[in-house]
């Protein structure tokens, strides 16, 4: 798919776009299967250091970072030339007092580019009372804002940061995809999310599309997959690719990637409580 011109005018003014039709109704029961066959051989969730870079364990989420459906958008908004930095479940089980406080991302990723993207789809309802996300239009520019730590425990960012000035709940827009839809904002922009209320778990992941151009300025080894087109500064290493979920060939390299986030996201933070 291709964005209209007011589609791109929406994203670069507001920070968002929503929503944009990728997965049929068959491909979201198959994709939601595989995942819950891995988080039932855990006990019925997924283990902590499972949650990122999970395109490294199931092999239909790496054919999905690299969809035309997925990726043509973000091409029309970063260029063709695509790295997939990071992927990440968000999963709230029905009644799970378990939120995302208001934050920035960019504010911990340690990446050096403005046009980060995150592109996050649905696998289950995730509408209001499922806890949908939700995004201050316009927060994408400007100074990044005043953020705290305080390490909540149903907070599922690992440090519970939290912006602490300058959010205004009113100007809150909701994002309440439909299974098989995604979202996109950039990754400057506050979003936050709260409880899911609903009778049906929320499951959704995360992908974080950059330009090649791209550098990790905070950890010393990064890696990130090749999606679409050139990398000719090859400034993270490329990720393999995944032949099966749980692919036992490339599960020491998940754990090396794995930890390399983790130890990102908690730089500068007086606690690593590891909720990776």
């Amino acid at each position: 798919m291709t964005l209209t011109s007011a589609e791109r005018d929406q994203y670069e003014r507001e920070g968002y776009l929503f929503p944009i039709d990728v997965l049929t109704q068959d491909e979201v029961a198959a994709c939601r299967a595989s995942l819950e066959a891995v988080e039932a051989r855990n006990g019925g969730k997924l283990l902590p250091a499972q949650r990122p870079k999970s395109h490294l364990l199931f092999k239909w989420l790496d054919d999905l970072i690299r969809d035309p459906r997925v990726l043509d958008p973000i091409e029309a908004l970063i260029g063709p030339n695509i790295l997939c930095w990071n992927t990440i479940f968000w999963i709230k089980d029905a009644g799970s007092e378990s939120f995302v406080s208001w934050h920035q991302d960019n504010r911990y990723w340690g990446l050096s580019s403005d046009k980060v993207i995150t592109a996050w789809l649905a696998l289950s309802p995730a509408r209001i009372e499922n806890g949908c996300m939700r995004v201050m239009p316009g927060t994408h520019k400007g100074d990044v804002l005043h953020h705290e730590d305080r390490y909540h425990d149903d907070n599922m960012l690992t440090r519970g940061q939290e912006i602490t000035e300058g959010v205004d709940d009113a100007r809150a827009v909701f994002m309440p995809p439909e299974p098989g839809q995604m979202s996109i904002h950039n990754y400057r922009a506050a979003h936050a999310s709260g409880p899911n209320r609903g009778a049906d778990r929320r499951i959704g992941v995360s992908m974080h599309f950059m330009p090649v151009e791209t550098e990790q300025v905070v950890g010393a080894w990064d890696s990130a997959a090749l999606v679409r087109g050139h990398d000719p500064r090859r400034a993270f290493e490329h990720t393999p690719r995944a032949t099966m979920d749980l692919d036992p060939e490339i599960l020491a390299f998940h754990a090396k990637a794995a930890k390399a986030i983790n130890d990102i996201l908690y730089q500068g933070a007086a606690t690593n409580t590891a909720k990776l």
